[in-house]
C-alpha cells in the first residue's frame, strides 16, 4: 500500500525543484549571452545567429523538466492545489532577496500553470499582478551603470568625456580608431545640443556597463543630465575587419524607442538586476511599456506575464469592451482590441475564406517562424497565450457573435465568463490602407515610400510577406509601416520568382486561368501591379521609388545574395546618422 507523502515535504522539494531549473536556466542564458562580445570581435555572425536560436529555445526546455519533475513529486497526492498553494509562498520566500526575483516567479508560473493545467489566473498558486506591484519609474542612483564626464562644459569637454566613456570599454573592444570615433561622436552631440537650443553644460553622464549586442552591431547606452533634462546616449559599433568602429549615435528618445522596438530580436545584453535596467532605460524611453522592455532584452516569458498584468490592471480601471478590430476582417484570423488598451488580439478562425488554404498548424508554425527569424525592425513581435478567462460583460455583441460564428474551436462562451483556449498579441498599428486614406498628404506619401522600404528590408532578411496587400502592414506612432499578417509568409530563398510567360494569342490573355503553369511557390513580380491599390497620386509615388520592385531581377539577385552571405545588416537608425565612410 502506498503512503501519501507529507504536504511539507511535498512543498519544500517542490519550491527547491522549481528554483533548481530556474538557475539552471539563468546559468545557461547568461553563458549564452556572454558569446555575444566574443562573436561581435570574431564577426562570427552565424554563431550569433546559432546562438539566438538556442536562447529561446531554452526557456520552454527547462521548464518542460521542471514540469516533470513536478509531476513526479505530486504522482501521490490526493489534494494538489493546497499544496502548490503552499508551495507557491514557499518559492517567493526562496527568491524574495535576488536581483531576478520577478523572472524566478515568472518561470514558476509558467511550471505551475503546466502542472495544474488552469483555465484562466488561479491567484492562490500563481504570482499575479497583485503580488507585483506598478514599477516606479524613477530617476535615482544606478547601480547598473559607470558615471562619466561629471560636470562637462563646451566642446572640449564633451570630447574628453566621450574619449573616456570609449576607453572604459576598451577591455571589450579593439577599436580601429578610437580618436577618430570620439570626435565624430562629440561632434554630433555638440551640434545636436547647439540645434535644439541646449545647454552644452553637461552635469553628468551614465552609461550601461553591459553592452547591448544584437545582429552585426553592438550599443553602449546611457544618458546625460543637463539641467533638469535627461536625453539618451547611444553609440552604435560595427566590428570590421580591421577592428570595431562607431557607425552613429542616437540622441532623441524617438531614435532609441525604435532600437528597442517590438519590431525587432531580442538583445543579447548581461543583466543580472532587470528591474534597475529597466527603471534605467525608462528614463530615456518613458513611452516604451515595461513588458517591451523586458522582452527586448531576451526576457520574452517576463514580457509576457508583464502585458498580461498590464492588461490586468487596465481591466480593473476601464470600462470599454472588446470590440472587433477596425479596418478589413481577417480570412484567417478574427481580431478584436479594447480601445483604452493599444494591443490587438488575434485568434485562428474555425474554417478560413477562399481562396486560403492554410490549416491551423500551418498558420502557427507561421508564428513560430517569425519569433525565431530575425525581425529586422519590420515585423511585430507577438506573444502567445493559453487558456485566457475574461468577464463576458467585457465583450461586445458584435464580437461574441463573431467568436460563436468563426471561432466555437477556440472559443467558449459561457454565462458569465468567456474562455479563450488560443490567441496571440500584438501591438496595436494604424492598418496602412486606413492610414493612407486619414492621413495628411505628406504623411501618406511617406508611408507608401515606407512601405516600399517595409518589404526590401522584409525580403534582405529573407522574408516574404507572400500578401502585398496594404491592409496587412500598418503604421507605428513613429511612422514607420511594419507587417502583421503572418498567414502566408514564406521564407524568400523558398520562393521561385518568374517572369509571365508570353501568351500565344488572344484567346490565352483573355481566359480567366493562367495560359501557364503555376507552382505553390511561384511568385511573379509583374503582378503587384494589379493588387497594388493605392489612393490617388500615390501609385505613381511607390513606383518612381520603388519600380524595381515589379522587376524579377531585384528578386532573384537578392536571393543570390542571400544564398551566398547569408546575411544583410538592416541598420535600425537612418541612413544619414551614419558616420562618413571614408577611410574605414
Amino acid at each position: 500500500m502506498t503512503t501519501e507523502p507529507l504536504p511539507d515535504t511535498v512543498v519544500s522539494h517542490g519550491a527547491d525543484r522549481i528554483l533548481s531549473a530556474y538557475n539552471e536556466y539563468h546559468v545557461s542564458f547568461t553563458e549564452i549571452t556572454r558569446r555575444a562580445a566574443d562573436r561581435f570581435n570574431r564577426r562570427d555572425w552565424k554563431g550569433m545567429h546559432q546562438d539566438a536560436m538556442e536562447r529561446l529555445d531554452l526557456y520552454s526546455r527547462r521548464v518542460s523538466r521542471a514540469v516533470d519533475r513536478i509531476q513526479d513529486l505530486l504522482a501521490d497526492l490526493s489534494d494538489r492545489e493546497s499544496v502548490l498553494t503552499d508551495m507557491k509562498s514557499a518559492f517567493a520566500d526562496r527568491v524574495a532577496e535576488r536581483d531576478d526575483w520577478e523572472l524566478a516567479e515568472t518561470f514558476f508560473n509558467s511550471v505551475i500553470r503546466r502542472v495544474a493545467s488552469t483555465v484562466g489566473v488561479n491567484p492562490g498558486m500563481e504570482f499575479t499582478a497583485a503580488d507585483f506591484k506598478v514599477p516606479y519609474i524613477e530617476d535615482r542612483t544606478c547601480p547598473v551603470c559607470t558615471l562619466y564626464g561629471d560636470y562637462v562644459d563646451g566642446g572640449a569637454g564633451i570630447r574628453e568625456m566621450i574619449g573616456v566613456i570609449l576607453a572604459g570599454y576598451g577591455s571589450v573592444f579593439s577599436y580601429r580608431n578610437p580618436d577618430r570615433d570620439a570626435d565624430r561622436i562629440a561632434g554630433t552631440v555638440q551640434a545636436y545640443l547647439a540645434e535644439n537650443g541646449v545647454s552644452t553644460f553637461i552635469q553628468g553622464v551614465e552609461m550601461i556597463d553591459s553592452v547591448f549586442y544584437r545582429d552585426n552591431a553592438a550599443y553602449l547606452i546611457g544618458r546625460m543630465r543637463i539641467g533638469e533634462r535627461i536625453l539618451p546616449l547611444v553609440i552604435a559599433l560595427l566590428s570590421e575587419p580591421t577592428g570595431v568602429a562607431a557607425d552613429a549615435v542616437l540622441l532623441t528618445e524617438e531614435e532609441v524607442s525604435i532600437l528597442f522596438s517590438f519590431t525587432r530580436s531580442y538583445f543579447h545584453v548581461e543583466v543580472d538586476r532587470p528591474a534597475e535596467m529597466v527603471n534605467f532605460l525608462k528614463t530615456i524611453i518613458p513611452l516604451k511599456r515595461v513588458s517591451e522592455i523586458y522582452t527586448s532584452l531576451g526576457f520574452h516569458k517576463h514580457g509576457k506575464a508583464e502585458l498580461y498584468r498590464e492588461l490586468t490592471r487596465n481591466l480593473a480601471y476601464s470600462k470599454d469592451q472588446f470590440q472587433i478590430a477596425r479596418g478589413k476582417k481577417g480570412m484567417v484570423m478574427l481580431v478584436f482590441t479594447l480601445p483604452s488598451f493599444d494591443v490587438v488580439f488575434k485568434i485562428i478562425k474555425d474554417r478560413f475564406e477562399y481562396p486560403k488554404t492554410a490549416s491551423r498548424e500551418g498558420v502557427m508554425n507561421r508564428y513560430d517562424l517569425v519569433f525565431r527569424h530575425d525581425r529586422a525592425g519590420r515585423l511585430v513581435d507577438a506573444q502567445e497565450f493559453e487558456h485566457m478567462r475574461f468577464d463576458r460583460k467585457r465583450f461586445s455583441d458584435a464580437l461574441l457573435e463573431d467568436m460563436r460564428k468563426h471561432a466555437k474551436q477556440t472559443v467558449e462562451i459561457r454565462e458569465d465568463h468567456v474562455v479563450i483556449r488560443h490567441l496571440y498579441t500584438e501591438r496595436r498599428l494604424s492598418p496602412l490602407d486606413l492610414y493612407l486614406k486619414e492621413a495628411g498628404e505628406d504623411a501618406a506619401r511617406e508611408a507608401v515610400i515606407d512601405y516600399g522600404r517595409a518589404i526590401k528590408e522584409l525580403a534582405a532578411s529573407n522574408i516574404f510577406p507572400g500578401d502585398l496587400f496594404l491592409k496587412n502592414f500598418g503604421v507605428t506612432r513613429h511612422g514607420r509601416v511594419v507587417f502583421y499578417d503572418y498567414d502566408e509568409l514564406c521564407l524568400l530563398t523558398d520562393c521561385r520568382f518568374r517572369k509571365i510567360p508570353k501568351s500565344r494569342g488572344y484567346t490565352e490573355e483573355m481566359s480567366s486561368e493562367p495560359w501557364y503553369f503555376v507552382g505553390d511557390n511561384d511568385v511573379f513580380p509583374e503582378e503587384f501591379r494589379t493588387f497594388l491599390r493605392f489612393p490617388d497620386g500615390l501609385g505613381e509615388v511607390f513606383e518612381k521609388v520603388h519600380g524595381d520592385l515589379f522587376d524579377v531581377k531585384f528578386w532573384r539577385n537578392l536571393q543570390e545574395r542571400l544564398r551566398s552571405n547569408g546575411f544583410v545588416h538592416i541598420f535600425p537608425y537612418r541612413q544619414r546618422r551614419r558616420f562618413q565612410k571614408e577611410g574605414r
